[in-house]
């Protein structure tokens, strides 16, 4: 490449976007942009220290540090570091592309206070282009470890930009911002000095304007709690989260001198950024060995379903060219995990006892995340199970969450099994003819409209010695039943023994109804469980619920779907009627045509329509007969 060429690249659509709306001032608080390219300078510290741990041939004596360098009389500021530098892809990678575009779908549909108040910038991959708040002119001056020359980038935030060769750079990057006209300020030092102190007072590397070093906090995660400020921790959260939230919703400061050394601080976000649809949160805790940061995104010291959490660790007891392949293996890390994870749960156990509307505010958020503990930490899945909370038909709303401990309190000692009904939503469950047997006994039963809590609910499976199960499947065993314990040939001949002689009538109709549905249904029997509704869907003995089966079946059409069981009430009016028509054959056509009709209702209560042509055809067909029996006469 000519040295003297200047390349021009477009700006990627989205990021065309976004500057449009940053250049507009879209958050108010425009001294967010020095914190978020701050924090850049500070990461390719961070990306150079680790680097040359691992490669000592890369290292010099250099001391890593980040200058801030106003001019007043031209209007730039300038923000360096001697970090990594850039390569020109890593321009055009780094600098051309967004990494998170759904974020500009939240930023064009926030609204109010929503906007001045939630910075999402630093989160979404985007901390570089906050320098637009700022500057209508914007230069990069960048020589990467790698490369014996530089580069420079170029772009008034319009559409594009330019890249050219650069020489005579040191390595690092130097971002200069050329002012916007009413933004002298940004060439203030003492305005300078205390946008830093707020933001930045804890990136672990010099700040310096001019000759005087602005940051001189020491580690707070070292300090003493008890000679901690709230501030202090305030700040700290500030700077590991970047996320716009003055104050996380609680923190644990953890120490541990035997039989091994680590000090750490975790902090818990306000809010779940997952449940605003900008996909899996991936925050990471920074790990330290003796003060030094060696990763800043470890995602292994704390499991998936705790991903929420922000902290540090610090363990002099870590080597520091450790590798992230080998930490795994290294016995500190993995005590320092297994101590992390029962301190975070042993808080969580702490809140819900002390707090439980406290613990409840923090459940709504984030509990999504945590009920995957269930699957995937077998050695703590009873501390996650009392931790879980679900809607249920002792509460009035789907916002009343009642815990499985709780659940067990109110429970008859007779009970024996804990209930649980899933469906589409919260009111289409309440109305579930399964639950008829349910409210006549007091019984009190789950509500799960989110699938995924009865995929938890399946995969604990127990909780206290008690069975888990949902109420549309014959395992359901009613508070008395006595036969639990029995095998399953046993208790079937003990039911045929038990039960009342069925009229003739009624049999005629249930062997109507099966040949009529006979490719849909398992079996039909007369139903103990329903009080007033004709009829009920439930699954065989062993079978996974229907709702259940339909979020599988959703996901893999292959799934293989079990039929049901058609349980019908002899006491409700309809099948009394249908009782009595069925001795004249001439009425059978009638009653199966109302046998499928009764399977397509309970399978829509169930929330698994099917046929929905076939379904309108048939209700149509009898509102035609029905029809053709009133007379016009008036009487």
């Amino acid at each position: 490449m000519n040295e003297k060429t200047s390349e021009k690249f477009t700006f990627q659509a989205e990021i065309k976007k976004l500057l449009d709306l940053l250049s507009h001032s879209l958050y108010q608080n425009r001294e967010i942009a020095i914190r978020e390219l701050i924090s850049n300078a500070s990461d390719a510290l961070d990306k150079y220290r680790f680097l040359a741990l691992t490669d000592a041939s890369i290292k010099d004596e250099q001391p890593l540090e980040i200058r801030l360098e106003p001019d007043t009389e031209n209007r730039i500021l300038g923000i360096c570091d001697n970090g990594v530098g850039m390569t020109h892809a890593e321009l055009i990678e780094n600098i051309g592309t967004i990494a998170h575009s759904g974020s500009l779908d939240f930023l064009k549909n926030a609204d109010g206070d929503e906007k001045e108040e939630v910075s999402l910038i630093g989160k979404f991959g985007v901390g570089f282009y906050s320098a637009f708040m700022l500057a209508d002119k914007v230069e990069v001056l960048t020589r990467s470890y790698q490369d014996e020359s530089g580069w420079k980038w170029e772009s008034d935030g319009t559409g594009s930009f330019t890249i050219e060769p650069q020489e005579g750079l040191e390595r690092g990057t130097s971002i200069r911002l050329h002012l916007r006209k009413d933004l002298d300020e940004f060439t203030n030092d003492t305005r300078l000095k205390f946008i830093l102190n707020k933001y930045s007072t804890f990136v672990p590397y010099p700040i310096k304007l001019g000759e005087e070093l602005v940051n001189d906090q020491p580690p707070i995660w070292l300090e003493p709690k008890t000679q901690l400020t709230q501030e202090q921790y305030d700040g700290f959260y500030q700077y590991l989260a970047h996320n716009g939230e003055e104050q996380a919703r609680w923190h644990l400061h953890l120490s541990s001198d035997s039989p091994f050394q680590f000090h750490s601080i975790l902090y818990c976000p306000q809010s779940n950024m997952e449940l605003m649809g900008f996909g899996r949160t991936e925050h990471g805790i920074s790990l330290c060995a003796k003060r030094i940061l060696v990763q800043n995104d470890n995602r292994d010291l704390l499991p998936e379903y705790l991903r929420f959490i922000y902290g540090l660790v610090d363990s002099a007891d870590l080597p520091l060219n450790i590798s992230r392949e080998s930490l795994q293996d290294n016995t500190i890390f993995r005590k320092i995990q297994k101590v992390l994870v029962k301190r975070v749960l042993s808080h969580l156990a702490s809140m819900a006892k002390d707090d439980e509307e406290k613990y409840l505010e923090f459940y709504r958020q984030f509990g999504s995340c945590l009920r995957e503990g269930i699957g995937t930490d077998f050695e703590n899945r009873d501390t996650i199970a009392k931790l879980l909370r679900f809607p249920s038909s002792n509460g009035t709303s789907e916002n009343e969450l009642v815990s499985l401990e709780a659940y067990l309190k109110r429970a008859d000692e007779s009970q024996k099994q804990i209930y649980y009904l899933g469906g589409n939503d919260y009111n289409t469950i309440t109305k579930n003819p399964n639950l008829e047997i349910f409210r006549k006994q007091g019984i009190e039963v789950f509500y799960l409209p989110d699938p995924m809590d009865e995929i938890v609910l399946s995969n604990l499976m127990k909780f206290e010695d008690h069975d888990i199960v949902s109420i549309d499947s014959s395992d359901v065993k009613l508070p008395g039943d006595t036969d639990k314990e029995e095998d399953s040939e046993e208790k079937s001949e003990k039911k045929e023994e038990q039960k009342e002689p069925l009229s003739p009538e009624f049999e005629k109709v249930i062997s109507l109804f099966e040949e009529e549905l006979k490719d849909d249904v398992e079996s039909v029997t007369k139903s103990d469980r329903l009080t007033d509704s004709p009829c009920c869907l439930v699954m065989p003995e062993g079978a996974i619920s229907s709702q259940l089966q339909k979020v599988l079946s959703m996901n893999n059409k292959d799934f293989p779907t079990t039929k049901r069981i058609l349980e019908i009430n002899p006491d409700a009016e309809l099948i009394k009627r249908l009782c009595t028509l069925s001795s004249n054959a001439d009425q059978h056509a009638f009653i199966k045509q109302c046998g499928r009709q009764l399977f397509w209702n309970a399978s829509l209560m169930t929330g698994i329509a099917t046929s929905p042509e076939e379904i309108t055809s048939n209700i149509q067909n009898m509102m035609e007969e029905l029809a053709q029996k009133r007379s016009p006469i008036i009487t």
